[in-house]
């Protein structure tokens, strides 16, 4: 039974490492790993003395820790709201509802925004024309730029994330509700005391995974609202690499990217785990 899944990691997770080796070199399409140039750290130097390298980091930084400060408790809020709810058919109604936005590409997800936030035909400048104001350039504006990503985002995956926590709150044992119940516990009273705590293990792993992401946002949710304008706010490490990869055919320094990239997570990762050994007594490891 398990073997289905080892070959799943050995194939697409360990075997792709070996490629991290092309960091390293000058790496020549057709010469493959075997005849290419080794120039050291190179590109990781190329990469630190980019002018612009302080901008993506901090860029980068900011959009991760919204994300974290709010679109992670999202998911959380949401579970614990829909498992308040005693009507089955409604609680269904409402899951299904929510769940749907995460199987929509972020290209629908962009149209969507730019149907609501269009000067010309977007509806909330509609509402915003109709009380006598002058169209906002949502989309244009750099100040609105991280607004947009981070909630665009909780609006596409609160849904589908709301599902491991609902998981963990139909863990908690009945008889610690009914044992609050008898000590004359209110609803919000057996929140702090029993659900929440019995979602804690739940929390502090996916909490540990995302301190673990920091640095890797992805491209499509930024690529997609991204333009010149708002590069200042906008444009990220994966934005880069992006560019640099695909666009111009840089293979080795996007592997050095990518490489940086994984240790600042991986550093990141045992820092927090450590912390949350010694304050929580949940660890990953």
């Amino acid at each position: 039974m398990l073997t289905p899944g080892i070959l799943y990691f050995l194939v697409f997770k360990y075997v792709p490492l070996l490629g991290s080796i092309i960091a390293f070199q000058d790496y020549n399409l057709y010469g493959g790993f075997f005849q290419s140039e080794w120039v050291g750290f190179k590109w990781f130097q190329q990469f630190f003395e980019f002018v612009h390298f302080r901008r993506l980091l901090w860029n980068t930084l900011a959009i991760s820790f919204y994300q974290l400060i709010f679109a992670f408790p999202a998911p959380i809020i949401l579970a614990i709201l829909l498992n308040e709810i005693r009507s089955m058919a409604m609680r269904r109604t409402i899951q299904t509802i929510v769940y749907l936005p995460h199987f929509l590409s972020w290209i629908i997800i962009a149209g969507f925004g730019y149907m609501l936030l269009s000067p010309q035909i977007g509806l909330i400048n509609h509402m915003v024309k109709s009380f006598g104001y002058e169209p906002v350039f949502f989309l244009q504006e750099p100040s609105w730029f991280r607004t947009i990503v981070v909630s665009s985002g909780m609006w596409k995956e609160a849904g589908w994330s709301a599902i491991v926590f609902l998981a963990a709150i139909a863990g908690i044992n009945p008889s610690l509700y009914e044992a609050a119940r008898i000590d004359g516990a209110s609803r919000w009273r057996q929140l702090l005391h029993v659900t929440f705590p019995g979602m804690m293990p739940a929390i502090m792993l996916l909490l540990l995974l995302k301190i673990g992401h920091t640095l890797d946002l992805g491209v499509e949710q930024i690529y997609v609202f991204l333009s010149p304008i708002t590069y200042e706010v906008g444009d990220i490490i994966d934005t880069y690499a992006y560019r640099e990869g695909i666009l111009k055919g840089e293979y080795s320094m996007t592997t050095a990217i990518g490489l940086f990239k994984s240790i600042v997570g991986f550093v990141l990762l045992i820092v927090a785990n450590r912390i949350s050994r010694s304050t929580t007594g949940e660890r990953l490891f």
